[in-house]
């Protein structure tokens, strides 16, 4: 993976679109995130849940700080996966999406 929105082609999310979910994400938005949680889970197997958060992490920063994730980026990625977590795991999320925005 070379940067978040390489799962995306490059594309911008437009969160206002009439075609997306509850949580605002496009059909094509939910089909990339999940094509991008194939390519992690790949990538990440073998490795435990905090190697995993430090990578997603440290690969979030670097698109954050070259410019090529946006904070509307970092909210279509919590929208999209938020839905399949438990309430710690949203949290989790949630918090770390906040920390990243900050970048």
């Amino acid at each position: 993976m070379n940067d978040f929105k390489s799962y995306s082609g490059g594309q911008p999310n437009n969160s206002q679109n009439a075609s997306g979910n509850a949580n605002g994400a496009t059909p094509t938005e939910v089909n990339n995130t999940v094509e991008l949680a194939k390519l992690l889970t790949k990538a990440m197997s073998g490795k435990n849940e905090g190697q995993i958060l430090q990578t997603i992490i440290a690969e979030a920063e670097r698109g954050k700080r070259e410019g090529t994730l946006t904070n509307a980026d970092l909210d279509n990625f919590y929208n999209v996966l938020s839905p399949m977590l438990d309430g710690f795991k949203k949290r989790k999320l949630r918090e770390v999406i906040i920390r990243l925005k900050n970048i």
